[in-house]
């Protein structure tokens, strides 16, 4: 009976040295990071810079696999559909949120089914016209768009894409409806407007910086709150009149329901330690985009952030009648 005891204390011992043990295992492969859209976008290049960093902290590689469709809601149901195990994760920026809208069939729930990881970075928008538009500011253009909005068209890169989202709120904000011309992405929309075929843009800063410093469109004003490093000069448009006026491109990083907190926990902190690796710090200079502050790396952080996207972009959204099948 002592021996069957002794066993048995021996037995439960093991267990709880093993668990910890287990933990410290992960990852043990290469890890997964999903992404939503085309190599080279925007968003690719964001997790790319990421990923490089976050390998060296983990000690494996993370590889990032495009997986396109359905403005991001095909890669994020294949990710709430993947093992917890630690080897998928998934970033995606505003299109998490307003998918709840656009979509009248979601294969998922946003807040429900997954993980949430930590917030990243955020890339501001600005509004462009091509070249040889009528207004020389916003002023200009805020008085042209009201007097002619039917002469005017507004281009996007396709339903659910920030840029779809910014003209929205510019065409509320003014109370106008102008004519949408969406694009498969957002290089084609800008080579439309350098190319005079549409008239304004609102796109982010990671396409449009360089085309703003070479005088190649016409240049209105940033889409944040307050004004942004990669463009100190550059008025926004809430200080412009359109007050409260704020659209950015957050990401956000996700695994799938039921991932180990543990997991959760130390994915956390290899994104932390990407965020102040040098080298991501002068990359997403370059591009534009910065570092959230640390009240919206936690998972909590992140989970409350996109709750309120939702909440803001829904009511708008469904005031258009935008819907995809």
């Amino acid at each position: 009976m002592k021996l069957n005891r002794r066993l048995l204390v021996a037995a439960i011992a093991g267990l709880f040295s093993t668990a910890p043990q287990a933990q410290q295992a992960w990852p043990a492969k290469s890890v997964t990071l999903v992404v939503p859209f085309a190599a080279g976008g925007p968003t690719d290049v964001v997790a790319r810079t990421l990923a490089a960093s976050i390998s060296k902290t983990l000690g494996q590689t993370v590889v990032v696999e495009n997986k396109l469709g359905a403005g991001g809601t095909v890669a994020a149901g294949y990710v709430a559909r993947a093992a917890p195990d630690g080897y998928t994760f998934f970033i995606h920026h505003n299109g998490m949120a307003t998918s709840t809208a656009l979509y009248r069939k979601l294969a998922y729930n946003p807040l429900t089914d997954f993980e949430f990881v930590s917030q990243a970075v955020d890339v501001p928008m600005t509004l462009l016209a091509r070249k040889d538009f009528p207004a020389n500011n916003f002023q200009e253009l805020a008085a042209y768009v009201k007097t002619n909005p039917q002469k005017i068209n507004l281009a996007n890169a396709g339903l659910g894409a920030v840029s779809q989202l910014c003209g929205m709120l510019f065409e509320r904000a003014l109370d106008v409806k102008l004519t949408a011309v969406p694009f498969q992405g957002t290089a084609p929309a800008m080579n439309a407007l350098l190319g005079g075929q549409v008239d304004i843009l609102c796109d982010q800063t990671t396409q449009t910086i360089p085309q703003i410093k070479a005088g190649n469109v016409k240049f209105y004003g940033v889409t944040t709150k307050s004004r942004i490093k990669a463009l100190p000069d550059a008025p926004t448009l809430h200080e412009q009149g359109l007050k409260d006026f704020e659209v950015v491109v957050w990401h956000g990083i996700y695994a799938p329901k039921g991932t180990p907190k543990p997991i959760i926990d130390r994915m956390n902190a290899a994104v932390r330690a990407a965020l102040k690796d040098p080298d991501v710090g002068r990359r997403m200079a370059d591009l534009g985009a910065e570092i959230v502050p640390d009240s919206k790396l936690s998972p909590e952080g992140l989970q409350t952030w996109l709750k309120s996207e939702i909440d803001k972009w829904g009511p708008i959204i469904r005031a258009t009648g935008t819907f995809a099948d």
